[in-house]
């Protein structure tokens, strides 16, 4: 992992021995494997992408949540769910967005 919103620093875990910087008794109640803990947290770096794409939008032009809604003829609590990471917006939603912040939307495909 590199970046984004996470901030934690590796370390060594004696009981698994592996470098990380999840914690690790965190993985044992989920009762998911490190590897699939993994994946699972580099899947959530897109959706918060999206989610500080959409505040970054917002705020250069100093729009409120609810602002921002009235221009998409939505509700607040749409804004507020896109901002939160918790959503994956459709390519309409991203369009109107685009609009209401006089922005553009761009999808790029790279490699890995």
């Amino acid at each position: 992992m590199s970046g984004g919103c996470f901030n934690s620093v590796p370390r060594r875990d004696r009981s698994v021995g592996l470098e990380s910087g999840i914690h690790m008794p965190l993985i044992a109640k989920s009762g998911l494997s490190i590897r699939n803990t993994r994946r699972h947290i580099e899947g959530l770096e897109e959706e918060f992408a999206v989610a500080k794409a959409v505040i970054e939008a917002r705020t250069r032009i100093r729009l409120t949540q609810a602002q921002l809604a009235e221009r998409m003829k939505t509700t607040q609590s749409v804004i507020a769910r896109l901002e939160s990471g918790k959503g994956r917006p459709s390519t309409t939603t991203l369009r109107n967005l685009a609009r209401a912040t006089g922005t553009r939307v761009e999808i790029r495909l790279v490699p890995e």
